[in-house]
């Protein structure tokens, strides 16, 4: 184990994604309404620095909307190959719109397209009315390069508590949890 968290979920992640494990930056993301109902979902991670852990979504779908009303998440990240489990708290922060700008031109034209098309998390019809929104994008857009919408932007989680969890025999399981405290985190064995 390191001293700095964000370098031992960096090294574990490059393992997941040796070992093949499918998706290795696929993420449980928890939030809760303004009643404190919980809600999670996968999502996948787009980047991970001092500063935290960076995802990308409609800022109309539901985890936006709970997000503005209770800016706090918990990521779960488990790779079953390597037998590894992070787990991450904290609260979240809106990223500035040119980072924002920044990776959605390295999207694929059509989840570009498809961001525009979306109206995230609202009942839809039918299959065929999202198609027909694709293609209306796509008509709208065509010859020209796909701006990001001003409904679709990124997030980055400020971990205040990470965990490690690493699967060991007999169900005597390794954890380690890092907390922050005054800038610095602080290290501690956890019985499994």
């Amino acid at each position: 184990m390191t001293s700095q968290p964000i370098d031992q979920f960096k090294t574990l992640l490059a393992r997941a994604q040796s070992a093949g494990e499918p998706l290795a930056e696929a993420m449980a993301l928890a939030t809760a309404d303004e009643a404190g109902n919980p809600s999670v979902r996968m999502v996948l991670l787009k980047g991970a620095d001092e500063r935290g852990f960076v995802f990308f979504t409609n800022l109309e779908s539901r985890k936006a909307q709970e997000l503005r009303a209770r800016p706090r998440a918990a990521l779960c990240f488990h790779w079953a190959l390597i037998e590894e489990q992070v787990r991450v708290e904290g609260p979240v922060e809106p990223l500035p719109p040119e980072e924002a700008d920044a990776y959605f031109r390295t999207r694929p034209r059509g989840s570009q397209l498809g961001a525009w098309a979306s109206k995230q998390s609202r009942p839809l019809a039918s299959r065929e009315e999202l198609v027909a929104r694709v293609a209306e994008e796509e008509r709208r857009f065509e010859g020209k390069e796909v701006e990001r919408p001003p409904f679709w932007s990124g997030y980055v989680v400020r971990p205040e508590r990470i965990e490690f969890w690493s699967g060991q025999p007999d169900r005597l399981h390794d954890r380690f949890v890092y907390t922050r405290a005054q800038g610095e985190w602080i290290r501690q064995r956890l019985y499994p």
